[in-house]
Formats: structure tokens, sequence, C-alpha cells
């Protein structure tokens, strides 16, 4: 499978500007909401229609504005789960499913519904309503819908976003249990950055219309490469930086100067790392500790998330510790280390 974009499309307030090319697996577009990633694929499933550029699955262009190609989102052989699932309400299970099905005889369809509808889970649904199902039930019948007419590609456009914490993970558990059996590419989008870890193996980021590089999961949540990428991958502790050399930085918002385990470059502007990495020092810990103030404790169900203002300087950061290692009050000083290798610039 391969999946080539590169399209333009004049927003109103910011506009969508997004090339990138998918050869297999799943890919997240991650940003936060009005940042252009539903926009996206809309375009790619042909419901919308950028200004310029081109959209090419499996060498089958779908859109080309030079060329004047635009084929109709139903020619696409695109799978597309809506957020509220669009399910028919006045249609049973099996008209639902039947309904995406063209140019088969009655018995054909009525076939291969049976068999998705026994695939996912569904025996004895087939006359029920949307209304007479739980919302694990309507989420599988909308996804049997989206997968029965073997598309290409399969577009999630941020399927759990109106549910609670709990069922989102058990759907979300659901939905890739179900998805194990599907060899084309899935491109999930999602504000979640957590559920974007877990169901994409790349991820792209987008910023007010704009598509970043995309990244392998693990690699943009260890280095981000933009003060975008660290925020939207929840990094609170960030520090604009001055290089005093090869190896050494002053962080300008803390205070304090750094030493790292590699070389950096004249153009970096920041430095950050992550809460869970900053340790409190122990008493044989000497590179990169220093002393900060406390100045907030959130008390969360499992841990304790820790605010914390730099003597030296205006800015603050975040740690998080467990409650049974807990014994501070605001206003108390504590030495915190900052190991060199989860240190990353930008």
């Amino acid at each position: 499978m391969s999946l080539e974009i590169s399209i333009e499309k004049d927003l109103g307030t910011f506009k969508l500007k997004t090339s990138f090319n998918n050869n297999c697996g799943s890919l997240g577009f991650l940003g936060e909401s009005g940042s252009g990633k539903s926009m996206c694929l809309k375009c790619i499933a042909g419901l919308e229609s950028p200004d310029k550029g081109k959209i090419i699955i499996n060498d089958k262009i779908l859109f080309d504005s030079e060329k004047k190609i635009n084929i109709p989102p139903q020619e696409r052989k695109i799978g597309y789960l809506f957020q509220n699932y669009a399910l028919f309400p006045n249609m049973t299970i099996e008209e639902n499913l039947s309904i995406a099905l063209k140019n088969l005889s009655k018995q054909e369809k009525k076939n291969l519904c049976n068999e998705y509808i026994e695939k996912f889970h569904l025996t004895g649904l087939n006359k029920r309503y949307p209304w007479q199902l739980s919302g694990g039930q309507q989420q599988r019948v909308a996804l049997a819908r989206a997968l029965i007419t073997s598309p290409e590609i399969l577009l999630l456009d941020e399927p759990f976003s109106a549910l609670d914490h709990h069922l989102r993970h058990s759907m979300e558990k659901e939905l890739l249990n179900t998805l194990k059996d599907y060899s084309g590419d899935i491109i999930f989008v999602t504000h979640d950055i957590e559920e974007c870890y877990r169901v994409c193996s790349n991820i792209l980021v987008f910023n007010k219309g704009i598509a970043l590089n995309k990244r392998d999961k693990d690699d943009l949540f260890n280095f981000p490469k933009s003060l975008v990428e660290a925020k939207l991958t929840g990094c609170k502790n960030i520090s604009k930086v001055k290089k005093i050399s090869d190896n050494k930085v002053y962080a300008i918002d803390w205070g304090y100067e750094f030493i790292l385990n590699h070389e950096v470059s004249e153009n970096i502007d920041y430095m950050g790392i992550r809460s869970h990495n900053i340790l409190v020092a122990d008493v044989n810990s000497s590179v990169n500790v220093f002393t900060f103030q406390v100045s907030d404790i959130l008390e969360n169900p499992f841990d304790i998330t820790i605010s914390l203002n730099s003597p030296l300087a205006t800015g603050n950061i975040n740690i998080k510790l467990k409650k049974e290692n807990f014994d501070l009050n605001i206003g108390s000083m504590i030495k915190l280390e900052f190991p060199k290798e989860h240190i990353f610039f930008f």
C-alpha cells in the first residue's frame, strides 16, 4: 500500500498545507482542535476538494489540480469512520451495511452482510436499529460498514472523542483487536497524545494547517524537533537556552548551566525534559543537580504533580512523585537531577 499526499486549501483563518508519503501501517494525525487534521482527512476521502495539489493511492490519482482530476468519494475505495459513527437511525444494522455495497445482486449483498455481521460479533443484531445498540456495538457496525467494501485505506476521525475515559479505553482496545487483520493503510486523527501513541506507528503533527515532518512515534516523543512537537507531545519543562560550549548550555528560564552527553549546534533555541525523567537527587548525584523551590502541589489519584520555581530565574518546572515518596510542602527546597540522556534540544 502507498499513499502520496501534497495538497493546499485556504480555510479562511489559515491555510491547510500538507505533504507526506505513507507506505504501510498506521499513521496518526496529531494536533490541537482546528489545526486542519479532519479537513485533510476529508480531502483524502473526497468530501472536500483541495485548492491545489495531488492525492495518489497505490499509484492511482484521486485528485490532481493540474490535470483536473477529482475522483468522486464513492469511487475512491476509502473507508471512513466518523466521530459519531454516522449510522442511519431509520435503518437496521443489515441495511446500514448493505447501503455501502454497489453493483451486487440482492443475494450477494445479503451474504456479504451476514459475513461481516458474524466477523464483527454482531450475530443476532441484524434487524436492530442503531439506537438499540451499545456504544461498542455501534462502533463495530460503523467499522464493518467502512471495511465491507474492502477499502485500500481506512480513515478514523477521532472515533473516541465523545466517550468517557473508561468507555474510551475499552473501545480503543476493541478497535485495535478488530483491525488486526486489516492489511491496508490507516490514518487516525486525534488530539489525544496517549491514544495516538498506542494506536499509531508513525505520527504527523499538525500546527495551524501545516503538517510537520512524519516521525516514528518513539523518536517523536523522545526527541521532539520543534517547540510545537514538544508541547503537543506533553512536555511541560522547556527553557530557552544559550550555548556555552559544545556540550554545555545555559538554561535561561531556569538559571542553570547544563552538561550534555553530545554536542549541540549553534542554532539551538530550546531544551526540554519530560517530568517523569527528572529525579530527586541522591547523595551520589553530581551532574546536572540543581536546587528548586516548591510553588504548587497537585494531588492526583496515584501520584503527586509538583510545580517548582528556580531561585535564579523566572521559569518553573513540573515533576511527578509517587505518593509514598512525597514529603514536601509549598516553600520546600529540593535538589533535582536532570539526566543527560533524557535532555533534548531544538
